[in-house]
């Protein structure tokens, strides 16, 4: 055998060295934008969350209020709490204005605290038929002050009659509207049966989901939660091939009510593996992380 020259050795090792380092200082500079947590999250305190985001690594947090009434079914808080942790921390924090859309005062609440900084309306998670008037009433808001609205869709429960919001994507073209939750997800199948909210066969590409991200360019995906996840991981071929496609669309958000930050317990941090795992290459997992929700929001 050859004995290297030691020159050559040394040439070797310091471009291992020079390679190494760079890689983890590329790792390091990688931006995660989460667009989807809450605050008071099924009790959970603002320490907690804190914790939860910089252990998940997130960059900057979108909070998504629960306006006035309900809260989203989830404890979570509304206008004023979002705002009082975006100003104590705002290299943090950012966030969304909400409210109830079928009261009175929606269209003043809203313009309220966009004028204070919020970016966006959502969660919308309420009882509403998408092709209803109150869907115009949001959407309408929305492309008034040229804002995304983030909708929650549940079959039979929130935002309702999902496979005819083609109409209202293509009556309001100028709003970017960002889909979430069980009904958005479970719709990547062509075969979706709409009463199972969790699907675990695999999937027939073409359903609703898969369709308004290819033919509206103002339907957006948020990733986040149990179902974003299911999504990803029930069938993996599929979803390699899904995310591929459609690179441009997806943000990546984590809507985890858990303290932890990592381990199975929170579906954030099982979803950025996921993503990583996923993504066709590092150009496209910087769209999933940051670009998309920088080209879709004031962030």
């Amino acid at each position: 055998m050859i004995e290297l020259m030691p020159q050559f050795t040394h040439s070797r090792r310091a471009f291992l060295s020079a390679a190494t380092s760079a890689a983890v200082s590329a790792q390091s500079r990688e931006l995660i934008l989460d667009i989807h947590q809450h605050t008071d999250y099924s009790g959970r305190t603002d320490e907690a969350l804190l914790a939860h985001q910089a252990r998940m690594g997130i960059t900057k947090t979108v909070l998504l209020p629960a306006g006035s009434r309900y809260g989203l079914e989830a404890g979570a808080s509304g206008n004023d709490r979002c705002l009082e942790l975006v100003r104590r921390y705002p290299d943090k924090f950012t966030m969304f204005a909400n409210e109830v859309p079928y009261d009175d005062g929606f269209s003043q609440v809203i313009e309220k605290y966009l004028k204070l900084g919020a970016i966006g309306i959502g969660e919308q998670k309420f009882f509403v038929d998408v092709l209803s008037p109150v869907m115009d009433i949001i959407a309408g808001v929305a492309q008034a002050n040229g804002v995304p609205v983030l909708l929650h869709f549940q079959h039979e429960r929130y935002n309702v009659n999902y496979g005819q919001f083609h109409r209202v994507l293509a009556k309001y073209p100028r709003v970017n509207f960002i889909g979430h939750a069980q009904t958005f997800w479970a719709n990547i199948d062509a075969k979706q049966e709409q009463e199972i909210l969790y699907p675990k066969w695999k999937v027939t590409a073409g359903g609703w989901t898969d369709r308004y991200l290819s033919d509206y360019p103002n339907m957006y995906a948020d990733l986040s939660a149990g179902s974003g996840l299911n999504s990803m991981t029930r069938d993996l071929d599929h979803a390699r091939a899904f995310v591929a496609r459609h690179q441009d669309k997806l943000i990546y958000g984590s809507d985890c009510n858990d303290s932890d930050g990592a381990g199975p317990k929170c579906s954030g941090s099982q979803q950025i593996i996921m993503m990583r795992k996923l993504a066709p290459n590092a150009a496209a997992l910087r769209k999933i992380f940051e670009l998309n929700a920088k080209k879709v929001m004031k962030i």
